[in-house]
């Protein structure tokens, strides 16, 4: 294999649960060397999340938990007390060597443990600084929490989902804190390291997981910014508002027509011998001609629709679950569910990369570090004697493998 792209990149991660574990795994599979810092209490909480694989005894190596396994992958882990000097100097150490720096504190708590980032960048003008919060490093919302719904819900998104007459409805996957969050990030670094190829000079990034949420909307904004009218859930024209693009019952589940181009829905019409619905195209839902439209898509299953669309090539495909999606042909010709060898339980099935580079694949097999697995190791590529290691963990200023709490975390 070609060396990755990111071999180059070395990224300290001291975030926790999904948005910063997200970014760092996609930095990670295209070949970053990312270490986790992590607290020598309980660590990155999602470790203790079930379900878990593996026997109970493994539950101390905090390797066992399906959720930490998914966001973990070619990962270290070292565990420093930063509440203690000694453990802020040896981030301050390891900042001197890396690249990126991903928090995930809110605003300023870094700062006032004497490691936030102007300290940072004393110790390396070059470091990158991805800061990822809820809300932004200023604003009125600056210390406030927050989860990816709550961030939904505040810039609009999730007043958009659902159907007209019903509640607002949570999306299956986390929008802001992936799309809004990870997503943002990792683009963000990856600017911010082109742009010191220029400079020689490192940056903050500032990544606000409702900011980016909210920049998901920028064709209902740019409508709003034009006519000044506000869409009613279930009414917008590619969320709910147009006969031609929306999900439908079929016969044994539910199946989405996405017919959004006239080409489109006359083949769906003339395929599905209803000829005289073409005018019907973008009628609302509740009219007569969406209440025909149902009628044509419950004829049929999910199967003959998908069969249907191979015929008549009119974007209608069936609505899978998890277990199918997983187990389908598209999914595994793109290589999107992969196996990894996990030391002390075996192979793990896991989601795969979703960027494709022709020359320089990701590498999404390499196993999740244990909790503290490398905090030796990692101390002493900075320079630290075994003594002075030793007397680090004596005094708990870092810590090495052990157990930290098995409270669960439900993510």
């Amino acid at each position: 294999m070609s060396e990755l792209p990111l071999s180059d990149v070395k990224v300290l991660d001291l975030t926790r649960l999904l948005p910063g574990g997200f970014c760092s795994l996609l930095l990670a599979d295209l070949g970053a060397e990312v270490l986790k810092v992590e607290d020598t209490g309980m660590g990155d909480y999602i470790r203790w999340s079930p379900p878990y694989y593996g026997e109970e005894d493994d539950q101390e190596l905090g390797t066992r938990s399906a959720l930490y396994l998914a966001l973990n992958r070619g990962k270290r882990s070292i565990r420093l007390d930063l509440k203690s000097e000694k453990g802020r100097e040896a981030l301050i150490r390891l900042v001197e060597r890396y690249d990126v720096v991903l928090d995930g504190f809110r605003p300023g708590v870094l700062d006032r443990l004497g490691v936030g980032y102007e300290r940072m960048r004393e110790a390396n003008p070059a470091i990158v600084v991805c800061a990822i919060t809820g809300y932004g490093q200023d604003g009125p919302y600056t210390q406030r929490a927050g989860h990816d719904m709550n961030y939904l819900g505040l810039v609009g998104l999730l007043g958009l989902t659902g159907s007209r007459d019903g509640p607002p409805v949570q999306p299956g996957g986390q929008i802001a804190d992936i799309g809004g969050g990870a997503l943002m990030a990792a683009f963000g670094v990856m600017a911010a390291l082109h742009e010191r190829r220029r400079s020689g000079e490192g940056q903050l990034v500032d990544v606000s997981m409702a900011d980016g949420a909210l920049s998901w909307l920028a064709l209902v904004a740019g409508r709003y910014f034009c006519d000044g009218e506000v869409p009613r859930r279930g009414e917008q024209q590619l969320a709910g508002g147009l006969v031609c693009y929306m999900p439908y019952e079929a016969a044994d589940g539910w199946v989405t027509c996405g017919a959004l181009e006239p080409k489109f829905w006359i083949a769906f019409c003339n395929g599905a011998g209803r000829p005289e619905l073409v005018e019907n195209q973008f009628d609302p839902p509740g009219s007569d001609g969406w209440r025909q439209v149902a009628e044509v898509f419950r004829a049929r299953t999910r199967e003959e629709w998908r069969a249907f669309n191979d015929e008549h090539d009119c974007c209608i495909e069936p609505v899978l679950d998890i277990g199918e999606a997983l187990d389908s042909e598209l999914v595994r010709a793109r290589e999107m569910v992969v196996e990894m060898e996990q030391p002390r339980f075996g192979p793990v099935r896991q989601l795969g990369v979703p960027v494709k580079m022709s020359r320089t694949p990701g590498d999404p097999t390499r196993p999740a570090p244990a909790f503290g697995e490398h905090t030796d190791e990692v101390l002493r590529e900075a320079g630290y004697s075994e003594d002075e290691i030793a007397a680090m963990v004596e005094s708990g200023a870092a810590a090495g493998p052990g157990a930290g709490s098995t409270t669960p975390f439900r993510a």
